[in-house]
């Protein structure tokens, strides 16, 4: 790079400025280095993030701005992030929700050692509990193990299967099911019950359970519920039922599934990650190629079920 290209037009050379001033070159640079930046373009643009998603890491900033058009080292965003103590973490004790000592019968775990390669191959379903000031609410979810999208909710005051069929009822509504979709749940009565056992079958699923105790064994759904009570319930204070389903649904449908960044989807949300995926399917039947990964593909293969 010449002296002149390293310049603004008009101004004098480096070369030219150093010599008039009778100072070295690498010195020159080297303050130019230690010269402190102004962040507070960049710092404004971070607060507007944190605010907007109280659970973002650094990285996820990063990404995030730029998306925005601010290119900065992850580095950079994290020094910044720490001055100002934007990186903390809340951490709540958790409500047991799971009632598993019911006697009904349960399924095998059909998702270990399946391959996931697209969407409506595996759902994934939970439930969690939500403090309200005078009372305890419960929330059911059903997402696609493949894009995390949530596809399905109900927000409810009874921990019983009307609330997690209702979700199902959701999803299904939303979603053309192909035959043989794994439905995966944990063992509670939620989800072992009679009828919700029978819908799912009626809807050509195939029911799948995690081993008594082992939430990792739905790491979706987990995953989920983690980013829903750190980024929105920690951080609300709900002044009842109706105002929590308001808050809840805003962050539900517009927050997580169109806007937040999944770091397991290539730092895109869950919309954008699936309208992907139906473009890619697009392009491929106009060129006459195989479709792996379309929205409609054939279910994963998973052991035999055993009932």
């Amino acid at each position: 790079m010449t002296a002149e290209r390293e310049t603004d037009a008009g101004a004098v050379p480096v070369a030219r400025a150093c010599e008039l001033t009778s100072v070295s070159r690498s010195w020159y640079y080297d303050r130019q280095r230690r010269a402190p930046r102004d962040d507070t373009a960049l710092q404004d643009e971070i607060e507007k993030i944190v605010v907007e998603f109280t659970g973002y890491g650094y990285r996820r900033v990063t990404r995030e701005l730029g998306r925005r058009g601010y290119l900065a080292n992850h580095k950079r965003v994290l020094r910044i992030m720490r001055d100002k103590s934007w990186l903390c973490r809340l951490q709540r004790r958790s409500r047991r929700t799971t009632l598993s000592d019911h006697g009904l019968p349960v399924f095998p775990n059909l998702l270990k050692g399946a391959v996931i390669t697209g969407l409506n191959q595996a759902w994934v379903a939970d439930i969690t509990y939500i403090r309200l000031p005078t009372e305890f609410i419960f929330l059911a979810a059903v997402l696609d193990a493949h894009s995390r999208k949530v596809i399905g909710w109900n927000l409810s005051r009874r921990l019983d299967v009307s609330l997690s069929l209702t979700a199902l009822e959701c999803a299904l509504a939303k979603r053309q099911v192909p035959t043989g979709v794994i439905h995966h749940s944990d063992q509670g009565v939620q989800y072992a019950a009679g009828d919700y056992v029978a819908r799912a079958r009626e809807a050509g699923m195939l029911l799948s359970m995690s081993r008594r105790g082992q939430p990792t064994d739905n790491p979706q759904a987990e995953s989920f519920f983690r980013t829903l009570k750190t980024e929105q319930v920690y951080v609300s204070e709900y002044l009842n039922f109706e105002d929590a389903h308001r808050q809840l649904a805003h962050f539900i449908e517009v927050v997580y599934n169109r806007k937040r960044l999944h770091s397991s989807l290539g730092y895109v949300s869950p919309a954008e990650f699936e309208a992907g995926l139906v473009a890619t399917a697009h392009e491929k039947r106009h060129r006459g190629q195989p479709t792996v990964g379309a929205p409609t593909p054939e279910p994963p293969r998973a052991p035999a079920p055993a009932w």
